[in-house]
């Protein structure tokens, strides 16, 4: 076992296992869980997005590690709805098997496996991939959601436009999109937040991670797990196998080769990230199987993660 990958993901493991004791232990209700969820959707995610965005220069981006990883991102997302069919679920399911646990385990496993020149090129892929994923999710789960809800009602002309409009509409006036948009925006004026209110946000941003995997745990209480074990082992498993093969594959065709290379498969390698069951959550959909495939798809990147830094000659 690569003791770096271990120390990265024993956190992680450690707080879901400290939600699943507080669920069991009945401390935290259901009506607190979403109470929670919807705080963290609502504002904790859109600061820590921004934050994110806001140190984002384009001009200054290698984008090939970027263009690979969204190309691959890209295939399995659409192969997932393919397989699927287009609904809230299988969009939040293929949100599932392609969105990384890239900061609260990426960051300190690259930095400790890679150095400077390995966060170069991860920080090149965290912004692009909250930019691209998460905001092409959050369109095609509004469009979803929106033809069915159009779909109980009776049809008259001009039906699918209006759908799309009001689709698109509240798909940029959103938690997740909009804070990526103006932290984007915000970063290309060269102005500073003032450290006053950087401040606040930074601490706002550090309580995301830790809240959002204690609610995994919490919500894992609540589930019956055992039910949802197959369909968890197969996202777990494109997460954690499938999408690194396809992010190489893509990586090795632009070129890239040596550490972008090796840090643009280990970012795939990743788990599931706690992003995706607050998505679950404020969506009402697939909720115990992004539970499950989050808890799964973590114990697997003790395999998952090890074998790609070993294969990419990490110490």
């Amino acid at each position: 076992m690569n003791l770096v990958g271990l120390s990265a993901l024993l956190p992680v493991v450690a707080l879901i296992l400290a939600g699943l004791l507080l669920g069991r232990a009945g401390w935290v209700t259901p009506a607190w869980v979403r109470r929670l969820s919807t705080l963290s959707f609502m504002v904790l995610t859109p600061v820590v997005l921004f934050r994110t965005m806001r140190q984002v220069h384009v001009e200054q981006l290698d984008l090939r590690p970027a263009a690979a990883y969204i190309a691959a991102l890209a295939l399995v997302f659409a192969g997932m709805l393919l397989w699927r069919g287009l609904n809230r679920a299988s969009v939040v399911l293929a949100l599932a098997v392609t969105y990384s646990n890239a900061v609260m385990i990426g960051i300190p496993l690259v930095q400790f496996a890679w150095g400077e020149s390995g966060l170069v090129t991860l920080l090149t892929l965290i912004p692009v991939h909250s930019l691209v994923l998460l905001t092409s999710a959050t369109v095609v789960l509004e469009f979803a959601l929106a033809r069915e809800q159009a779909a109980r009602l009776p049809r008259v002309d001009g039906h699918l436009l209006r759908v799309t409009v009001r689709a698109l509409r509240k798909a940029l006036l959103h938690p997740v999109p909009l804070p990526i948009i103006a932290g984007l925006l915000f970063a290309q004026t060269g102005l500073v937040v003032p450290p006053a209110v950087d401040l606040p946000m930074r601490w706002i941003g550090m309580a995301f991670g830790p809240l959002a995997l204690l609610l995994v745990g919490i919500a894992l209480a609540e589930s019956a797990v055992g039910a949802q074990m197959r369909v968890a082992l197969q996202l777990a498993g494109i997460k954690n196998f499938v999408v690194p093969v396809v992010t190489a594959a893509m990586g090795a065709a632009l070129g890239l080769r040596g550490v972008p290379l090796a840090v643009l498969v280990t970012t795939a390698a990743l788990p599931i990230g706690a992003n995706v069951f607050i998505f679950s959550r404020q969506y009402g959909v697939a909720q115990a199987l992004v539970t499950a495939g989050v808890a799964v798809s973590t114990l697997l990147a003790l395999l998952s993660v090890s074998l790609v830094m070993l294969l990419a000659g990490a110490s």
